[in-house]
C-alpha cells in the first residue's frame, strides 16, 4: 500500500512540482539554445538562466493549477489523472499559496538576471509568463476552462521559450526560430491533448470546454497524432539551412509517437491512459533531443 507523504514535507512539495512534466520546460530551451549555437550566439550563463526560469515557471504553473483546480472543485474523487497535492492533503491551501508566492518571486528574480544579457523589452514577456500562469486556471475567466489551453501551449511552450532563449543570446529573430518554436509547441501540446482526452467526461461535467470536449474523443485522438506529425514536417525547413540532420533525425520520433497513438486508441478511456501521459512525455524528450542534436551537428 502506497504511503502518503507527510503534509507540507519536502517529499510532498516534490510531488506537487510534478517533476515528470519538467520535460516540457527543458525541451524548448534546448531547441532555442541549439538555434543560438548554429548562428554563433550560444552563451553558457544566459542559457542556464533561461533553463532555470523555464523550470521555475513550470513548477509555478503546476502549483497554481493544483490549487485552483482544487478550489474550483475540479479535482473530485473520480479524478482519473495523477493525484494532486491539495486534493490529497499533501499540501495545505495556505502553504500552497506561500509556495506559489515564493516560486513566482524566484522566477521573477531569474528573469531580472536575464535583462543583463537582453534588454528591457523582455520585461513584458516575463510579466506575461507570470500572468498567464495564473489566469490559465484562476480568475473569473480561467482560460483552460474555455478551450484556450492548446493556443497557450503553442505560445508559452513554443514561441516564448524557444524564441526568447534565442533572443537573449542572439538579440534577434529569424524564420528558423519561428519553425523551431512551432515544432516545439506542437509536440508539447500532445501532452495537453492526452490529458484532455483522458479527462473528457469529467471536464464535460465540470464545464471545462477543452477541444476534446467540444469536438469529441475521435477528433482528440486524430489531433494528438497530427500534432506530432506536423511538428516533424516543420523540421524539413532546416534542410534549406544546410542542416539535413535537423530534418531527418526528428522523423525518428514518429515511430514512438505512432505506437503511443495506437495504444491510446486501444485504451480509449480510464486511468490506464496515465501510461500514455508518461509515454508522451518521453516522446517529447526524444523529439527535443533529436532536433537539438540535428541542429548542433
Amino acid at each position: 500500500m502506497k504511503q502518503n507523504p507527510t503534509p507540507n514535507s519536502f517529499k510532498a512539495w516534490v510531488l506537487a512540482a510534478r517533476p515528470k512534466t519538467l520535460t516540457a520546460a527543458s525541451v524548448p530551451v534546448l531547441i532555442g539554445g541549439a538555434l543560438a549555437y548554429i548562428y554563433g550566439h550560444l552563451q553558457a550563463t544566459p542559457f542556464l538562466l533561461c533553463l532555470l526560469f523555464a523550470y521555475l515557471m513550470q513548477i509555478d504553473a503546476n502549483f497554481i493549477n493544483d490549487l485552483y483546480d482544487f478550489l474550483k472543485g475540479t479535482d473530485r474523487e473520480d479524478r482519473l489523472g495523477p493525484e494532486r497535492a491539495c486534493a490529497q492533503g499533501w499540501i495545505t491551501v495556505p502553504a500552497m499559496k506561500k509556495g506559489i508566492l515564493i516560486t513566482t518571486l524566484l522566477a521573477a528574480c531569474c528573469g531580472l538576471c536575464l535583462l543583463i544579457y537582453s534588454g528591457w523589452e523582455m520585461i513584458p514577456v516575463g510579466l506575461a509568463c507570470i500572468l498567464f500562469a495564473f489566469i490559465y486556471t484562476a480568475g473569473p475567466y480561467p482560460l483552460a476552462y474555455h478551450g484556450w489551453g492548446d493556443v497557450l501551449v503553442l505560445v508559452f511552450f513554443g514561441f516564448v521559450p524557444v524564441g526568447c532563449t534565442y533572443y537573449v543570446m542572439g538579440h534577434g529573430w529569424n524564420t528558423a526560430v519561428t519553425m523551431g518554436s512551432l515544432a516545439c509547441g506542437l509536440t508539447i501540446d500532445t501532452l495537453l491533448m492526452v490529458n484532455n482526452f483522458r479527462d473528457r467526461d469529467q471536464d464535460r461535467q465540470s464545464g471545462k470546454k477543452t477541444l476534446v470536449v467540444r469536438l469529441g474523443a475521435k477528433a482528440g485522438l486524430i489531433l494528438y497524432f497530427l500534432l506530432g506529425l506536423v511538428a516533424c514536417w516543420c523540421c524539413f525547413y532546416f534542410i534549406g539551412l544546410g542542416k539535413p540532420l535537423a530534418a531527418i533525425l526528428p522523423q525518428i520520433y514518429l515511430l514512438p509517437h505512432i505506437l503511443t497513438t495506437m495504444k491510446m486508441a486501444r485504451i480509449h478511456q480510464g486511468k490506464a491512459l496515465n501510461a500514455i501521459l508518461g509515454e508522451t512525455s518521453r516522446n517529447i524528450l526524444i523529439f527535443g533531443m533529436l532536433l537539438t542534436i540535428g541542429l548542433a551537428l
